[in-house]
């Protein structure tokens, strides 16, 4: 059998964690999370990490390997993932990948370019500017600098926008100038599912998960770590609402619907990223006999 990898992804709620480790005792294999968060051993609940349970019943990697002060990001994450790999695979022919991040995916599946080293004082300004401004500041900027890379950008996704901001301060280049879109090849064989629930099952999910992650707590957790507010990996769905929280620019019953409805735009975010991928199978996740009969329709 070719060595494989098979890749779960799919919206923040749908059910991914579940269904990796159960293909992961299926296969008596490892699970290595794509996911931009779950590394960081400081957060766990807004994370929404995999259970105690699930973490003990098949092994995992990039799961609390990483402190918050750690700068992690996509390049990183390629040279990682792809020793995680190898070294499953020297007792396995297959391994699982788990996770939400598309641009983390993206860059083990197909490559990453090296982007140019950034100042830290960039960062540091263009995410005041943020917070004093908004996004609105951020999409005004680039659309004005680099109306080209503009026009295909997540223009949502302040994360995304701050990086070809700060590509552009720091070369005065677009950021597309560092893409070569040159796919790497990979010596093994790669199987892409997507899962997710009917939308309002979905919405049902994440409004619970969300509850849950309160219930857990979620606001000890943020304030625990509010020194590293200005972490690429704190700028996120969970953390920034209850920030305001915390700041007392809002209530609490308003930072937890802020999460709901961010959450639920963030899923959708990620939908669109990865059905921009015709490689991916889709499924519901409630049919797991499916999805697993078409994976070992694939492996044969």
């Amino acid at each position: 059998m070719q060595k494989t990898v098979i890749i779960i992804a799919g919206p923040t709620a749908s059910g991914k964690t579940a269904l990796s480790v159960q293909l992961a005792q299926l296969f008596h294999t490892a699970v290595i999370s794509a996911d931009s968060r779950q590394c960081y051993r400081e957060i766990s609940i807004g994370t929404a990490k995999p259970s105690p349970e699930e973490l003990a019943a098949v092994p995992h990697y990039f799961i609390d390997s990483h402190s918050i002060q750690e700068e992690v990001n996509a390049g990183v994450y390629e040279k990682l993932a792809l020793g995680y790999t190898a070294d499953i695979f020297k007792n396995n022919d297959i391994a699982v990948m788990c996770g939400g991040t598309g641009l983390y995916i993206r860059a083990f599946a197909d490559g990453i370019d090296d982007m140019p080293a950034i100042a830290p004082g960039i960062r540091t300004h263009l995410n005041e500017q943020f917070a004093l401004h908004g996004l609105p500041w951020l999409q005004q900027q680039l659309q004005e600098r680099d109306p080209g890379f503009y026009a295909t950008a997540e223009t949502q996704n302040p994360q995304r926008l701050i990086r070809a901001l700060e590509v552009l301060d720091a070369t005065g280049q677009s950021i597309t100038t560092f893409r070569s879109a040159t796919r790497s090849q990979r010596d093994f064989n790669i199987i892409k599912i997507g899962i997710t629930p009917p939308k309002e099952i979905l919405h049902q999910r994440i409004h619970q998960r969300v509850d849950h992650m309160v219930h857990a707590g979620l606001v000890e957790e943020v304030r625990s770590v509010i020194r590293y507010r200005e972490h690429n990996a704190l700028r996120t769905v969970g953390y920034q609402e209850i920030f305001s929280f915390l700041d007392g620019y809002i209530s609490l019953d308003q930072a937890i619907d802020d999460i709901k409805t961010h959450t639920r735009q963030y899923a959708k975010r990620q939908l669109t990223w990865f059905r921009k991928d015709p490689a991916f199978q889709w499924f519901d996740p409630r049919d797991d006999e499916e999805i697993i009969s078409y994976v070992q329709q694939q492996l044969l």
